[in-house]
């Protein structure tokens, strides 16, 4: 059938009948084939196709051109050691269009008019801007570990969709290397919309590279018909690495129907294990919320009216401990979150500490080794990822001074995450328990199990494919009232929306098959998958297995172009067997998703466990 049309395509491209193509090809005006290079068929064919708009969609959606192979040794570790201590003469920076270009071949064009006025449009990285992202130095002796703590810093920026390192011997010179830093951007301006129902709904632009100069800035309309304001506004502003100190700065201000505040915050991170030290300072003023952060699971109907200031600094130790491995590092850190609030709900005896006005005093000391492994098609489609493997071991403890009665906290927590021996099988996992304690018993404690697994990339017919399996368990101790694990979408089964999902002990088991798909239209890629969600959940009373059980499976396609910054297009059709009353048991979405981000076992600032 695919060669039917194939013919179909190149005939209907030329306006040839076979006789006139047999004509042309004996006169050597078609060349012949190389069996060893089908690319040069598909490139030729592509052109032919696309002279008419018939043909050119044709060929889009039946034609999978063999992708370009990329070079892994290139992208390893192993790559940069095999140029260690030689000096590094040159360092020259060459920034890629959005569209057309790659980092296998550099020269590749766009013949799309839509993608040409793209790359017009779109203002390239200031190469000062990649500069002060740099670590690597001229005239420096290269050490693999820098260069591969650089690439991964370059690749995590927001507005840089992948980063290549390449060393180039001297001919001349055989102690002295130039290097050359392949970059390209993602088009950097994107836009929101939602509708919650009839009376809600937001529409937003944002921009992640404004000038090139690696500023974010976003703002977003708000309404909602029933509520004041009826049209309200988030803006947001953040700075990367400003000056070169790699310190981030973020702000914004909102007024809408669900809050009205500001923030601002300071951030820098253990971006490498060599890093010296590290903190943070954020200052939030709410006027009117419901939550105490964006991300808080506990709502409330009041308006809360409070100030939160949070700041933590974290120190590099000097040791004797594993003095060989460079990527091993001993931190002690500090951090001081102070809560007033001005309005909020009356206490009572099962909630009184949730909304309390608090000093909170924590100390940790983190034991923590890394390193990374490139591989694709894991959660993005086709750019470089950087998979970490390591752990991170942390103490934390704390004095909270709260107006309801001072107390204590304590947690331990181990992670670590790996390649199986020989094997491309990713495991992570990672336990944690902790509580505020006084001398009457616990308070707000938790313990958390978590698992995670990928399998390596498999043929699964014409396509590659992955398996990715998640276990998590989460049980409360003496949480208040108000405090409930849930079911509901990344905390359990996707897709549910029902009431019953919630309680203060949780287990969740998440399996799904993602098939990568071969082909793309304008550098669209699609991906089906399919999944399997369960879910149990109760109180902390009885065992887990004799609580209530949900679960979820259905099938999906998700849609994402790696050159743009919006979120991935997800299609997802599910059954949930058993369903609550309050939700259907078939569900139909359409929305967009942030891609999942590996487990970095990177140091921060002391916290208490989340009971999430």
């Amino acid at each position: 059938m695919k060669l039917i049309c194939i013919t179909f395509i190149v005939f209907s491209s030329l306006g040839l009948s076979g006789k006139e193509l047999a004509i042309m090809k004996n006169d050597s005006v078609i060349p012949e084939v190389n069996a060893n290079n089908p690319k040069l068929f598909y490139d030729s064919l592509a052109v032919k196709a696309s002279r008419h708009r018939v043909t050119e969609l044709m060929y889009n959606w039946l034609i999978s051109v063999p992708k370009e192979k990329v070079d892994k040794d290139l992208i390893s570790y192993e790559y940069f050691r095999s140029f260690e201590k030689k000096k590094i003469g040159t360092i020259t920076v060459k920034a890629l269009e959005v569209f057309g270009p790659d980092l296998v071949d550099t020269a590749k064009t766009t013949d799309v008019w839509i993608e040409k006025v793209a790359n017009k449009l779109h203002t390239k990285s200031n190469l000062f801007v990649i500069r002060k992202n740099l670590w690597i130095k001229e005239g420096q002796d290269l050490d693999p570990n820098l260069m591969m703590d650089n690439e991964r810093l370059l690749r995590s920026l927001p507005y840089l969709q992948d980063v290549r390192i390449i060393i180039k011997p001297r001919q001349d010179d055989d102690q002295t290397v130039d290097v050359l830093i392949l970059t390209k951007d993602v088009f950097s301006f994107g836009a929101t919309a939602s509708v919650g129902d009839l009376n809600t709904g937001s529409i937003g632009i944002y921009d992640r590279n404004i000038f090139g100069r690696g500023h974010e800035l976003g703002v977003t309309m708000v309404g909602n018909s029933l509520k004041s304001p009826n049209i309200g506004f988030d803006a947001y502003y953040k700075a990367n690495n400003i000056n070169g100190s790699f310190i981030n700065f973020s702000s914004g201000y909102s007024n809408t129907y669900l809050n009205e505040g500001f923030f601002i915050s300071f951030q820098r991170e253990f971006l490498r294990p060599q890093s010296v030290y590290a903190g943070g300072l954020t200052a939030i003023r709410s006027f009117r919320s419901n939550r105490i952060t964006s991300t808080d699971l506990v709502v409330t109907t009041f308006p809360l009216d409070y100030l939160f200031l949070d700041g933590w600094y974290g120190r590099r130790l000097k040791h004797r401990i594993k003095a060989n491995d460079s990527r091993f590092q001993v931190n002690l850190s500090g951090r001081i979150r102070y809560s007033s609030f001005y309005k909020r709900p009356e206490p009572d005896t099962n909630n009184n500490q949730y909304f309390a006005n608090s000093t909170f005093y924590l100390a940790g000391l983190s034991f923590s080794q890394r390193t990374y492994v490139r591989d694709f098609l894991v959660y993005s489609y086709g750019i470089t990822e950087d998979i970490p493997k390591g752990y991170l071991h942390e103490l934390v403890v704390g004095y909270d001074h709260n107006e309801f009665g001072d107390r204590w906290y304590s947690h331990v927590f181990f992670s670590s995450g790996n390649l199986f021996r020989n094997k491309s099988y990713y495991f992570y996992s990672s336990f944690g328990i902790g509580s505020f304690w006084r001398p009457t018993g616990l308070e707000q404690g938790m313990a958390d199990l978590k698992l995670n697994f990928i399998s390596p990339l498999f043929h699964f017919g014409a396509v590659q494919s992955r398996q990715f399996v998640k276990i998590d368990y989460t049980f409360g101790i003496n949480r208040f009232e108000m405090e409930d694990l849930l079911l509901r979408n990344s905390y359990g089964i996707r897709g549910f929306s029902g009431n019953s999902g919630k309680g203060k002990q949780r287990l969740t088991v998440n399996i799904e098959n993602v098939l990568f798909q071969n082909r793309s239209i304008l550098n669209f890629q699609t991906a089906f998958f399919s999944f399997i969600d369960l879910g149990l959940i109760g109180n902390s009373s009885k065992i887990i297995f004799t609580q209530q059980t949900y679960a979820g499976l259905g099938v999906g396609l998700r849609i994402r172009n790696e050159n743009l910054v919006f979120k991935t297009i997800q299609v997802r059709l599910a059954y949930y067997p058993g369903s609550p009353a309050s939700m259907s048991p078939i569900g139909i979405t359409i929305d967009g998703v942030t891609k999942n981000q590996f487990y970095s076992f990177q140091p921060h600032g002391p916290e208490p466990l989340r009971f999430e």
